[in-house]
């Protein structure tokens, strides 16, 4: 298990390069809307949201690349793209050469998303494989943090000091190259390539070479009725994994979560923080979002997924309906940063914690990829959107009409909790797909 657990870590880490990517923009968001005198719709949708469509393209591309070279092969190539992408912002003179660059680190965020939650799921046991795909969340908000303080660190060094800010990912994308070339490849994938004797190695070294010929004879059956229907995760009989994944990853990103990420110091000037004080409060959300991500790992083998999301859901609920009326009724001082504190452990604990857990079980082996890219896209679409609105709706109708959409969202993201989403824990891989197909 030791052995297992290094590897999920190795693997989970590029969800840091993925939090460090989404979030370090947001310390050079004013900084290069002033230096490149950008209007707030080409800001948003060029300079802040290019890395976005990235991810978009990351996340429905990423499947193939995780299926035909493998989940550790493009695990290796995902580092690359944000070392990349990295130095080629920090050296860009211009905004669309630096846009270029963050939808290269995009790429990489998109596919990260499919790649390192496969993996993951593919090698954990089931009763610790929770809070072992839930690493990769965590190593989100670590890199998250990192990155706030990062910002914080680096804001007073001189006038390219957003060149820094952007520039510094660099050195953590080498170090995850480095570590990902000594994990092994994922056993089920090797299996599903026929490559047994190499998926044997593997779980002996896992210690599981007990379920060698079962998890086989598993993958050989759903590899037969792969290729006698021609399967896609869009037949009818996936219909459940399908409408799961979608929901999910739509109501992940109408929290607000990834708006609020991006334009965090933003968000706390419009309610009045200075901008010190702005930086500070983020650094702030980082730390928050990280004790209840660790919260969330730690309860989502015990309490279930669906429990977590219920704890979720109704947090959500409150503190955006707070952070709604301190912007109506113009509440001063510290209102807004402790109720997004509020929202913040919400997510961390709810669909922080779940989703990329969820997504990663719901369907079978062979399409497991494919799955994992419909709702990372669904995601990360969303998530391109409404961010590159932000700045045009808080001059528009106003960050409180704003927060309080995303209120009305999590109500609806309550009821699916308790209608239609299964519980996943400690279930097999293999169980799970056969309870979740209609043949």
């Amino acid at each position: 298990m030791k052995k297992i657990f290094v590897w999920a870590l190795i693997a989970s880490l590029a969800g840091f390069l993925f939090g460090f990517d989404t979030v370090v923009i947001s310390g050079a968001d004013k900084k290069l809307q002033a230096i490149w005198n950008s209007s707030d719709a080409f800001h948003g949708t060029i300079v802040m949201g290019m890395a976005l469509w990235g991810t978009v393209i990351g996340a429905i591309f990423g499947g193939i690349p995780t299926n035909v070279l493998g989940r550790k092969k493009t695990l290796i190539w995902i580092g690359i793209l944000f070392m990349v992408s990295a130095i080629g912002s920090a050296l860009a003179n211009d905004p669309y050469v630096f846009a270029v660059f963050r939808f290269i680190g995009g790429l990489g965020v998109g596919a990260s998303t499919i790649t390192a939650p496969t993996y993951i799921s593919e090698i954990a046991p089931a009763k610790d494989r929770g809070k072992l795909v839930a690493f990769y969340q965590f190593n989100i908000v670590l890199g998250i943090l990192v990155a706030f303080l990062s910002n914080f660190l680096l804001k007073d060094i001189g006038e390219n000091a957003w060149r820094w800010m952007m520039g510094v990912e660099a050195f953590p994308s080498i170090l995850y190259v480095l570590l990902v070339l000594f994990i092994p490849k994922s056993p089920r994938w090797l299996l599903s390539k026929f490559k047994n004797e190499e998926a044997r190695k593997v779980l002996e070294m896992m210690g599981q070479e007990a379920d060698y010929e079962k998890m086989k004879k598993e993958i050989e059956e759903d590899n037969e009725n792969a290729a006698l229907a021609n399967d896609t995760i869009f037949l009818k009989k996936y219909r459940t994994p399908l409408i799961l994944a979608f929901l999910m990853a739509f109501f992940n990103q109408l929290s607000g979560i990834n708006a609020f990420l991006y334009y965090s110091s933003r968000i706390f000037q419009e309610a009045g923080l200075g901008e010190s004080t702005a930086l500070l409060s983020s650094i702030g959300i980082g730390i928050v979002n990280l004790i209840f991500t660790l919260l969330g790992v730690f309860l989502i083998d015990k309490l279930g997924r669906k429990v977590l999301m219920y704890i979720g859901s109704i947090g959500y609920i409150i503190s955006l309906s707070l952070v709604a009326m301190a912007f109506f009724f113009h509440w001063g001082g510290m209102a807004v940063p402790v109720f997004l504190f509020l929202f913040i452990a919400a997510h961390a604990i709810g669909q922080g914690a779940v989703i990329w857990v969820f997504i990663s079980e719901i369907f079978p082996n062979h399409l497991r990829a494919s799955g994992q890219s419909f709702g990372s896209t669904t995601h990360w679409v969303l998530a391109a959107i409404i961010p590159s609105l932000i700045p045009f709706l808080f001059s528009t109708v106003g960050a409180g009409v704003v927060f309080l959409f995303f209120a009305v969202m999590m109500v609806f993201q309550l009821l699916f909790v308790a209608f239609m989403m299964p519980e996943t824990k400690g279930i097999s891989l293999e169980e799970l797909s056969k309870k979740l197909t209609k043949e």
